[in-house]
């Protein structure tokens, strides 16, 4: 697993570093990337990335990069996403597992958004109260961390230091 995160994840951003994106960029790319990645509907996250990354003039490949490893983390954290948003409405618990949720979705996506309309909004509900403080908690974590490893990347930079 840590020969894949390596491969897939860090070795990428390392490579980003060295063309010479601005570690403030990349950061906000990654913390985008993985919180929108996490938005709890399905199909929404890579094209609102896309956009994202075209209006602001960010990184698209980082972007989209973290987007995709951060999709099984997506799955995981849905359910958790509507049980949050259930509580702050204070709606009744929907019986939901991810099994049935793919189950519907494989009779099609409109039959799954109309079956499942009301824990749609409950996770997107549930997203909203945490993803934009994570986003914004995980750009702050990752500057420094980016800009340490820049530093790091240059010629002639002491790297025992």
């Amino acid at each position: 697993m840590i020969q894949f995160l390596r491969r897939k994840l860090v070795d990428p951003i390392l490579g980003l570093l060295r063309q010479g994106l601005a570690p403030r960029e990349l950061a906000l790319c990654l913390a985008l990337g993985t919180g929108i990645g996490l938005f709890p509907v399905l199909g929404i996250s890579t094209p609102l990335l896309a956009v994202i990354a075209l209006v602001q003039r960010l990184n698209l490949a980082a972007i989209q990069l973290v987007n995709y490893l951060i999709y099984p983390l997506q799955l995981l954290l849905i359910i958790p996403f509507v049980r949050l948003g259930e509580a702050l409405t204070g709606a009744a618990r929907q019986p939901l597992t991810i099994e049935a949720g793919l189950e519907l979705l494989a009779d099609g996506v409109w039959n799954a958004v109309v079956t499942l309309w009301d824990a749609i909004v409950h996770a997107t509900l549930g997203w909203l109260v945490v993803g934009p403080i994570g986003i914004y908690l995980l750009y702050r974590l990752l500057v420094p961390m980016l800009a340490r490893a820049a530093r790091s990347l240059k010629p002639g930079t002491d790297t025992t230091s």
